[in-house]
């Protein structure tokens, strides 16, 4: 059950890349234990509405409201702060350095406050990451490094996941013990944004969904009425 209030609150989001305008007037609420998805074809501005939302890509907004704290102007650092944890398409773990050593790292970024997010409890959600505490991250496969992405914005106790296509790239199984790892979460009351094209993972984890298309929002609503569209499989950019 979500709150009446929204944890993100979002309305009339505009983003660029350089002089290029990428979202126009984008609006999308997620609520307190709620996983919404972002569905559209790829370049239909799905990555860079969470760029936006992080601060990672020149934007301006009508409401841009986090846990009742205004977005707007705050820097990647501060936002991150709040308790937005976001994963990014391309994962970005340190290649050199092992799973516990990149753990490490997210606990060090400020706040220093504790986290429940323990190695113990971070193995206990992904039991394949304890064999593999001591391998470099360049030596894992794209699942194993799915998960350490997802594990290392763990730590920082976040109350908002974003998942940038968490299944791209991903052997079947390893996205079948995420989507396991991800209800979890949910069920503990962590809330989603997740850009993903595997309907799948979608169906599996999301309430609703939103679709982009060209940097506009063209419909909203439940996920079980977005699986029923025939275009999902096209204009949507859905996957079995």
């Amino acid at each position: 059950m979500t709150a009446s209030v929204p944890l993100l609150d979002v309305d009339g989001l505009d983003a660029w890349y350089g002089e290029a305008r990428i979202l126009f007037g984008l609006s999308l609420t997620v609520g307190r234990g709620e996983a919404v998805a972002l569905v559209g074809r790829n370049g239909a501005g799905k990555s860079t509405t969470m760029k936006a939302l992080m601060g990672l890509a020149r934007r301006r907004a009508r409401r841009m409201v986090f846990d009742g704290h205004d977005l707007s102007g705050l820097p990647t650092h501060a936002i991150a702060r709040l308790g937005i944890g976001y994963v990014p398409e391309d994962r970005r773990i340190f290649t050199d350095l092992t799973v516990t050593e990149n753990l490490d790292l997210g606990r060090r970024a400020p706040p220093h406050t504790a986290s429940p997010w323990t190695d113990d409890a971070i193995f206990e959600l992904f039991p394949h990451l304890a064999d593999l505490r001591a391998r470099p991250g360049g030596r894992m496969s794209g699942g194993e490094q799915q998960m350490l992405a997802v594990a290392r914005a763990l730590v920082g106790n976040p109350a908002l996941l974003m998942l940038d296509e968490p299944s791209e790239g991903v052997a079947p199984i390893v996205v079948e013990q995420m989507i396991h790892a991800l209800t979890r979460l949910k069920a503990r009351g962590m809330s989603f944004l997740i850009s993903e094209q595997n309907s799948f993972l979608c169906r599996a984890i999301c309430n609703r969904a939103y679709v982009i298309e060209q940097g506009e929002m063209r419909w909203q609503g439940e996920m079980d009425a977005l699986a029923g569209r025939e275009e999902s499989t096209g204009l949507l950019g859905l996957v079995d």
